[in-house]
């Protein structure tokens, strides 16, 4: 069996094909339709989802927006098997507050790479007008150059509450889900974001926006804001600042919540399935 992970790398999938082997393509996200991709990329991109769907045994989606998207383009059918989570190792605020000043429950979190589809210019602009001693952490690195991360560091520039961690990983990635107040994912575009179910495995409020991906994982037990709204987005980050009671709520119920709905073992036995050929 040959696995092959997202869109462009698909475009080689004929090769192994040739040779009598079973292929199996998982499509993370709809790569094509990411900002950050010139002509030449997406069009390259838009191959490899072509030769998934003309020569991969199976394809798995992880999320029910993207299963649709290739049955109404294509009318392919794909299998659903979402990412998993395991339940987190609990850890105070120790190395974050040495190399950062943070602790328990005084910042708001974003994390991920900072690409424009990920929604951080709508969080700066709404979050620099809400009414909150709280900190804005935006954690992560930049994805192919640093043009992007710097817009978003003078967008910041005149609010010292809003801190840029650069790339965290380790102890310091596992200290930040653990004890950050809410945590926010403003994308425009997902596939399967998989550190929105970290998050909520950490016990997180988490607030996202309404995009199927990210609302069919949160499901009732996160708040939501619509899609590149800027003042939706500061109403709900006001509210989450101010209703510290359902904030606890919301925490209280994550973790438990999560872990059952995205269990590890199950993925893997669905995956193992195709891997066998079985149409389960």
């Amino acid at each position: 069996v040959v696995h092959f992970h997202a869109e462009g790398p698909c475009a080689m999938l004929w090769l192994p094909k040739l040779f009598g082997k079973r292929c199996i393509a998982t499509i993370h996200g709809l790569d094509h339709q990411s900002a950050k991709w010139g002509k030449l990329a997406s069009t390259y991109i838009m191959l490899g989802e072509k030769c998934a769907v003309k020569f991969a045994d199976e394809i798995i989606v992880l999320s029910e927006g993207v299963q649709n998207y290739f049955k109404e383009t294509y009318g392919r059918d794909t299998k659903f098997i979402p990412n998993g989570v395991n339940r987190p190792v609990i850890r105070k605020a120790e190395l974050i507050d040495k190399k950062f000043g943070l602790k328990k429950d005084d910042y708001i979190l974003f994390l991920g790479r900072l690409v424009p589809e990920k929604g951080i210019t709508y969080l700066i602009e709404g979050f620099k007008n809400v009414k909150t001693d709280k900190k804005l952490v935006i954690a992560g690195g930049s994805s192919d150059t640093d043009e992007f991360a710097n817009q978003l560091k003078e967008m910041a520039k005149d609010d010292d509450r809003i801190i840029f961690t650069g790339f965290v990983q380790g102890q310091a990635l596992e200290e930040l889900y653990n004890n950050a107040y809410v945590y926010t994912l403003p994308s425009d575009m997902e596939g399967m974001p998989l550190s929105l179910l970290e998050a909520m495995s950490y016990g997180n409020c988490c607030l996202v926006s309404d995009i199927a991906e990210c609302a069919e994982v949160v499901e009732d037990k996160a708040l939501i804001f619509e899609k590149s709204n800027v003042d939706d987005l500061r109403e709900k980050l006001q509210k989450a600042c101010d209703e510290v009671d359902m904030v606890e709520g919301m925490k209280r119920q994550a973790s438990d919540f999560i872990c059952s709905k995205y269990n590890w073992d199950e993925v893997v036995e669905r995956t193992l399935d195709l891997y066998r050929g079985h149409k389960s």
